[in-house]
């Protein structure tokens, strides 16, 4: 278990966003302006609405969506000398006192210690989406996720898609295809991100998508795991706290 400990400052997260408002008619005149502006240049082959492309697509963007669930993962060797993870999800409608939670989380369990974050996509989309969002709810971003000013080669965050990628820019593979290709259990099929802002609004489900967000986050550690060739944490070591 000597290489485990490179991990010990490894944290792996995912993030699951909705559209700011559950109605395009209850955003501001200028930001419906600024909406249907950005709508124009997205690809629309079902020809629907600006209105409709609110709720379907407006979570992909910081300016337009905003996060309501972080999930966090931590390795570590238990007492009986076995692999095992801890993950832990954030879930709150309020999406300042969300940040807020996560902010404090990070500075207080790593402080100044190096940070490194790992996630799937990470590097476009939660990685970015995190800071542009604590940004537009005037939030202090942590240093782990400073990324101002640094070299490409001072910036330790990992990105799963970008690892399976080699190199390869052409395509995207999801985690749910890559969970499977490995033969990684876990991976759920009973909700998808395209899903999430209806089950949010809807349904009312914010704990149904917290958890699939956790799983989610174990998936991203057993993948990370397998590209550092190393054994996936069994199923009875993995808990949620």
């Amino acid at each position: 278990m000597e290489t485990i400990k490179n991990f010990k400052n490894t944290l792996f997260i995912d993030i699951e966003t909705v559209s700011g408002s559950e109605n395009f008619s209850s955003i501001s005149d200028r930001m419906k302006d600024f909406w249907v502006k950005k709508a124009k240049n997205l690809a629309n082959p079902a020809n629907i609405s600006f209105e409709e492309m609110y709720f379907e697509r407006a979570a992909l963007y910081a300016e337009f969506g905003k996060i309501i669930v972080v999930g966090m993962g931590f390795l570590f060797v238990n007492k009986q000398g076995e692999l095992s993870l801890k993950v832990k999800t954030i879930a709150n409608a309020d999406e300042k006192e969300l940040l807020v939670e996560f902010i404090d989380f990070i500075n207080k369990t790593y402080k100044s210690r190096e940070l490194t974050l790992v996630a799937h996509n990470g590097k476009e989309f939660d990685f970015p989406y995190l800071c542009r969002r604590m940004l537009a709810n005037r939030l202090e971003i942590p240093k782990s996720l400073q990324l101002q000013g640094k070299k490409p080669w001072e910036i330790i965050h990992q990105d799963t898609m970008e690892m399976w990628k080699f190199g390869d820019r052409r395509s995207y593979s999801s985690l749910e295809l890559l969970a499977e290709l490995m033969g990684i259990e876990g991976a759920k099929i009973d909700l998808s991100g395209d899903r999430v802002n209806h089950v949010f609004y809807k349904e009312k489900d914010l704990d149904r998508i917290a958890a699939y967000c956790g799983d989610d986050v174990i998936i991203v550690a057993q993948l990370y795991l397998r590209f550092h060739f190393l054994s996936i944490v069994e199923p009875q070591n993995i808990e949620k706290i």
